[in-house]
């Protein structure tokens, strides 16, 4: 049956107070059945390649905007609305000219503070938090440039300068969360099996005495949906070691690579902060109620199935309440705040990373400065340190072994830090281009 005959009857058959509700379910699935008709598009062609690669770029610039407003004094409220407002901005400027290209905010901006392990961006009816000099700061965002989604996050100490080092927990658990995830970038390769990624970032962890938060998944990305179906588990319980599946990467995917690393347990626990980020599932269900019928077709037609803030709706109320039917019936699920134990620390940092023919190619994140943390601890594990002495650059490796074959003197852009950790090479992690790292002797 054709889809205008299928309205047609509809509207004759349901009652007034269901139709809307029907048909919203309708294009819905015909939505769904347009999108599987469509063959994927991936990062095997090059214009894939360029809205990517613009997409982080935006991103990379946004975070550091954001970073900068993370002052003492702040409200995290109000960085968050500022980010937000930048992604939108810089999205609207490119592509103008393709009115039906559908673009923006891909991941809301999340600040979550010390023990706040993720997805803390409050509404305004809700608690805000003002920032203070030595808290630990997580900076998650993202947006997407024709579904091609390119999401960051970096975490920093407020107030921390760099003739002022970071000692004790705060320097170990990122230092430990800055390795794991240089160790992930390495590994993320065609051919490799992701429990490898998880065990490296679980050595890393344990190297600084710290532990990954138990669960957490990164998630292959493709268009228009930013939880694909390959995952990797990191600090997976018994039950999650038996049900995750392991799974193989393979060129020309792209993967959102996501370590979060606790000075604690590593289990993250619900409390009374609201939540306020959701995405839309692809489940269906005749809602009862106007006001989440409403709050739906608003979710469909402004953010498909992207994350998006509460904050952002008109009438915050009327979204509060149109909600909660959507999410008892798994047509909106929410992106729950995660606390550790109070007292501890949690670190993050996230990447967005193309499997490319020669190798991963990293297009989000910022440096680290290294030098300013001092740990007790480092990487002594063997194995851990030839992955994050190898280089995460095949066409650098390239060069450097030409060069070392014809006698010239080959060397990294940065040598290691006076602990003897593998050094991350600043200049490297800035450019879009994976970093190459060496150890001590």
């Amino acid at each position: 049956m054709l889809l205008s005959q299928t309205v047609s009857v509809l509207t004759t058959v349901f009652p007034a107070a269901l139709r809307s509700s029907a048909l919203a379910v309708l294009w819905e699935v015909a939505e769904m059945a347009e999108e599987k008709d469509v063959a994927e598009k991936t990062i095997a062609e090059d214009l894939v390649v360029t809205k990517y690669k613009m997409a982080g770029e935006i991103v990379n610039r946004v975070l550091k905007q954001v970073i900068d407003k993370c002052k003492a004094g702040a409200s995290v409220r109000e960085i968050c609305e500022y980010g937000d407002q930048l992604l939108t901005d810089e999205t609207s400027k490119v592509f103008k000219k393709e009115k039906e290209l559908k673009k923006g905010i891909a991941f809301p901006t999340c600040v979550s503070v010390n023990n706040c392990i993720c997805h803390y961006s409050p509404v305004p009816s809700e608690p805000d938090y003002i920032l203070k000099d030595g808290d630990v700061a997580k900076v998650d965002l993202g947006v997407h440039i024709d579904g091609f989604i390119a999401v960051v996050a970096h975490t920093i100490v407020v107030g921390a300068s760099s003739d002022k080092k970071i000692t004790g927990r705060k320097a170990d658990v990122i230092l430990a969360a800055h390795y794991a995830s240089q160790a992930a970038l390495r590994l993320l390769k065609p051919g490799n099996e992701t429990y490898t990624i998880t065990d490296a970032v679980q050595k890393a962890a344990e190297a600084f005495k710290c532990k990954p938060v138990e669960g957490m998944l990164s998630h292959q990305l493709k268009q228009f949906k930013i939880d694909g179906e390959k995952t990797i588990i990191q600090n997976p319980n018994d039950a999650q070691r038996k049900e995750h599946e392991k799974f193989e990467l393979d060129k020309h995917e792209v993967y959102a690579m996501d370590v979060l690393i606790s000075t604690g347990e590593g289990v993250g626990k619900e409390t009374e902060t609201r939540v306020s980020v959701y995405k839309k599932t692809d489940e269906t269900y005749q809602l009862k109620l106007k006001a989440s019928r409403m709050f739906y077709t608003e979710v469909r037609s402004k953010y498909g199935n992207m994350p998006f803030n509460l904050r952002t709706f008109q009438d915050e109320t009327k979204a509060k309440m149109g909600v909660v039917e959507c999410v008892k019936n798994k047509l909106i699920e929410p992106f729950q705040v995660l606390y550790e134990k109070p007292g501890e620390f949690v670190a993050h940092f996230k990447f967005t990373v193309l499997l490319m023919p020669n190798g991963p190619h990293r297009i989000t994140g910022l440096p680290l400065d290294t030098d300013q943390f001092k740990s007790e601890y480092s990487i002594t594990d063997p194995e851990l340190r030839t992955v994050l002495c190898s280089s995460a650059n095949p066409k650098a490796a390239k060069k450097k072994k030409k060069k070392s074959e014809s006698g010239g003197a080959a060397t990294t852009e940065e040598g290691a830090t006076a602990q003897g950790q593998p050094a991350a090479a600043a200049a490297d992690q800035q450019q879009q281009q994976p970093m190459e790292v060496e150890a001590t002797a």
